[in-house]
């Protein structure tokens, strides 16, 4: 790479001058793109199960894509923790610190890969029983759980490969490892359930395949690299001081999305218990709430390096100005998405299945939470914004407190009315969000008064 280009590189990544709009945008779009291709493993599963497989394993995937998902958006979650500590020593101009970061992620995500692995191989059924999943199903649930548990450690492995890649402000290369497992994931699919007939199985196990072509390809594509902006020796990839910040800002961020996905897991149970066709159609409402979320899930992602390179750099005014901008974008592509759920969602459900009740319960859920693509960008800013900032201890208990005090009651309590219904429970979603977004407001009015009188106090001492 010549010098221009490489400095060229250097100004695009660097997030503490120029515009706020471009550059986040340019580092938002491949994020973007790469959980639409992630969100598109379990759709293609879903879709190809209900095309070529049984009702039976359609809820099976349903189900077992659930546990997948919590444990897939928790170690994400974690993993934010690598991606804010690099940016914030690049914000310093300290990169000498990155590699004994890189190195020990590596460990510990390691032993993390390996206790995850014994879990959902071992325990595979009783979690499927523990989601209620229905009795045709059950074997099914457990299928799909324990061949993705053998796998885990390259879903795992490519989470925090990402993450390290987004820190050092490059969000287009995981793109690039994301869209060639896409790839293998469809064809996997249509050779395994609709060629061999291995239904919920050969989705589990071209899932995992895919996902292990992706890491493959990161691990080559990084060491390949010669515009890294540090150096990493095997001294670092041990259990060093990092793993302490690590596991301090990485803890509640996975927690916070732990509890996300154990809320909409106990939705599912809620929901099974409606019976076969309605388990079904919330696995297929979810597929399309997953593509739903990706706008300000990509934001958050987004935001969290963005702010944490400011803050690093000592620029507040950029933090608060990139959390607004964040907001007003994805508001404004939430209000289509809205119109479009509430009015237009049976062509969304109808992409999945034939099954008329099916697509009927799909639907009826999506018109429940249709309200969540209008509050959820304000939330997941807030959140970007205070990651970004290492307080992810908040972020953990707003999250904590939307989930126990408003979702799961409200979801439960409607689950278990005469007049039970999809609409009613995914209502849930959308109400603990906008209790969040104030929990968010109260706090943030409090952090930037305490922001101001440090300012005054450091300024009156100089």
């Amino acid at each position: 790479m010549t010098e221009v280009a490489a400095k060229q590189k250097s100004d695009v990544n660097d997030f503490t001058t120029g515009s706020i709009p471009y550059k986040m945008l340019h580092f938002m779009l491949p994020i973007f793109g790469s959980l639409v291709l992630q969100a598109m493993y379990g759709a293609v599963d879903l879709l190809v199960v209900g095309r070529f497989g049984t009702t039976a394993g359609l809820s099976g995937v349903s189900t077992g894509s659930n546990v997948l998902n919590m444990i897939t958006f928790t170690v994400t979650g974690s993993a934010m923790a690598v991606t804010i500590l690099i940016g914030h020593y690049l914000g310093e101009k300290k990169p000498q610190k990155i590699g004994p970061i890189i190195g020990a992620a590596t460990c510990l995500y390691t032993v993390l890969s390996i206790i995850l692995c014994v879990v959902m191989v071992v325990f595979a059924r009783p979690i499927a029983i523990l989601m209620q999943a229905p009795e045709e199903a059950v074997d099914l649930t457990a299928s799909y759980i324990r061949i993705c548990g053998a796998g885990i450690i390259f879903i795992v492995a490519y989470n925090v490969i990402s993450a390290i890649f987004r820190g050092l402000g490059d969000s287009k290369t995981p793109l690039i490892f994301v869209a060639v497992a896409c790839v293998i994931n469809i064809f996997g699919d249509l050779l395994f359930v609709a060629v061999f007939h291995m239904n919920v199985a050969g989705a589990a196990l071209a899932t995992v395949a895919a996902q292990a072509v992706s890491v493959v390809l990161s691990i080559i594509v990084m060491k390949k690299k010669k515009d890294l902006p540090f150096h990493m020796t095997r001294k670092d990839v041990r259990f060093n001081d990092q793993v302490k910040r690590i596991i301090k800002v990485g803890t509640p961020l996975a927690l916070q999305e732990f509890l996300t996905q154990i809320s909409f897991m106990c939705l599912c149970a809620f929901v099974n218990r409606l019976g076969l066709e309605a388990s079904s159609g919330y696995g297929v409402a979810s597929k399309i709430v997953s593509f739903v979320m990706l706008v300000p899930s990509s934001l958050m992602q987004t935001m969290s390096s963005f702010i944490s390179q400011n803050v690093g750099a000592g620029r507040e005014d950029r933090a608060k100005k990139a959390m607004v901008f964040g907001m007003l974008f994805a508001f404004c592509i939430g209000i289509f998405i809205f119109c479009f759920i509430w009015f237009k969602g049976y062509l969304a459900a109808g992409l999945f299945t034939e099954d008329e009740a099916v697509i009927q319960d799909g639907w009826d859920y999506l018109k429940g939470f249709a309200g969540e693509a209008i509050v959820t960008p304000f939330l997941f800013s807030f959140m970007g914004y205070f990651s970004g900032h290492e307080k992810s201890l908040f972020v953990m208990l707003q999250s904590i407190a939307q989930t126990f005090i408003v979702r799961l009651p409200v979801a439960w309590y409607m689950s278990i009315q005469p007049d039970a219904s999809l609409t009613k429970i995914g209502f849930a979603a959308p109400c603990a969000t906008t209790f969040g977004i104030c929990i968010n407001l109260v706090y943030f009015i409090w952090f930037n008064r305490k922001l101001k009188k440090k300012e005054k106090q450091g300024s009156s001492v100089s």
